[in-house]
């Protein structure tokens, strides 16, 4: 009852916000995977123009979703009344004081049945961006379909939507009643699109941006690697050209678009490798997504560190087991696996396939063995989930320089506190 309480009065107070503050734009961002590096990559272009506020890191729940669009810090003891009331003062004093932004980003997360479509009964989103309809937290939702409804409903109560259109399958175009929707992508079907024409390790991404408002295509170049990587820029592109963002400032935002630790980063290794950290969490489609790049780039030598895909229910086994059958020894020199999904269900596919394969159970023993087998200007892959598998630890063995640890995700005296109790099972 408090927690319910307490997220009620946020809302409340959210919707004063923007009633007071009408000139205020809310960009909205939902989806199964991608909502965070979009968010920013959205705030990113926008900040060539505008004042902008979003949060950094994931405050997409119920009730921290609130307190990131007004401005106003998560309490460290969400339990403690003082605590709640000195943040109710400072929520008070964002609606009663002038306003410091003019664009506010914030991304919609959801665990179960509900939880974004709640978010409308509040929010009225100026336009809303969807990333993907993708398998997550099938525990939940049980079927694809469902996502479905629960992703694209942020479309419906927003005045204007953004939909990806590699990433959403067609048949779920049932679902959205938004008439004033658009689509973007890395293809050219969609309507706000990037095509790639070279693509490097040291440079990213040059190539044109189109969009339905320009006359002739945009030469861009984009600092990231990989399709599904340049599809937040896209997104951020087009989000900045229906707010009125000319040309030029439009190419300095997205040359200044980079990727965010753990999310297809760039790093360097060590012996003049480089390491391609995908360690933030993973999903079907993003695993998939990440090995297709790491098999577009030119290397003497491929590595690809899978750890488990974790949430996924009773969809596991089949999951595991489709991305063990896109390993491809002739582009793998290894399959390095860690955890126990990918050990009794990716693993005995890629062996089968004919990749070189080696499991383990811990993501520590696991960097460790890499080290041992990387060869001069190899490219490393590291994709995995968070809780039980964390391989940003094993790309910290294998990192060129020290210093290139600030850049990992998950290393906070709280996170470096849990892992340790992990790490000492084995």
């Amino acid at each position: 009852m408090f927690k319910y309480l307490i997220q009620k009065r946020l809302e409340s107070f959210v919707k004063r916000y923007f009633k007071k503050h009408p000139s205020v734009k809310l960009i909205v961002v939902a989806g199964s995977v991608g909502k965070t590096s979009t968010k920013v990559a959205i705030a990113t272009v926008l900040s060539e123009r505008f004042k902008v506020r979003l949060r950094d890191d994931n405050h997409n729940t119920q009730i921290s979703a609130p307190l990131a669009i007004l401005g106003v810090e998560y309490p460290d003891n969400i339990r403690s009344i003082s605590a709640w009331r000195k943040a109710f003062k400072e929520a008070k004093q964002r609606i009663n004081l002038p306003t410091d932004v003019d664009v506010i980003v914030q991304e919609l997360g959801s665990d179960r049945i509900g939880e974004v479509p709640h978010f409308g009964t509040y929010l009225y989103p100026d336009i809303a961006v969807i990333t993907a309809v993708s398998s997550e937290h099938m525990e939940y939702f049980r079927t694809i379909d469902n996502i479905a409804k629960e992703e694209l409903s942020a479309a419906n109560y927003s005045e204007m939507a953004i939909i990806n259109k590699d990433d959403i399958d067609g048949i779920y175009a049932k679902y959205l009643t938004n008439p004033n929707t658009n689509t973007y992508g890395t293809s050219a079907s969609a309507e706000y699109h990037f095509i790639s024409q070279d693509c490097t390790t040291k440079d990213g991404n040059i190539g044109m941006f189109f969009a339905p408002e320009l006359s002739d295509p945009m030469p861009t170049t984009i600092d990231v690697i990989g399709e599904h990587s340049l599809r937040p820029a896209v997104a951020a592109a087009a989000v900045a050209i229906k707010l009125g963002i000319n040309t030029s400032e439009l190419v300095r935002g997205l040359a200044k678009v980079r990727s965010l630790p753990g999310r297809m980063n760039k790093l360097r290794g060590v012996i003049g490798s480089t390491i391609i950290d995908d360690t933030y969490n993973s999903s079907p489609l993003a695993a998939e997504s990440s090995l297709r790049v790491l098999y577009q780039l030119t290397s003497p030598q491929r590595i690809a560190v899978i750890g488990d895909m974790n949430e996924l229910g009773e969809t596991s086994a089949n999951e595991h087991e489709t991305l063990g059958k896109l390993c491809d020894p002739g582009l793998l020199a290894w399959v390095i696996t860690v955890g126990n999904e990918t050990e009794k269900y990716l693993a005995p596919v890629a062996k089968a396939k004919g990749c070189q394969v080696k499991s383990f159970k811990d993501a520590i023993s696991a960097g460790i063995f890499v080290k041992g087998i990387i060869e001069e200007g190899a490219t490393i892959l590291f994709k995995g989930s968070q809780s039980g598998i964390f391989l940003e630890e094993a790309v910290k063995i294998n990192l060129h320089s020290t210093s290139d640890e600030a850049q990992l995700v998950r290393q906070s005296s709280d996170w470096i506190k849990r892992k340790d109790v992990h790490f000492s099972r084995y």
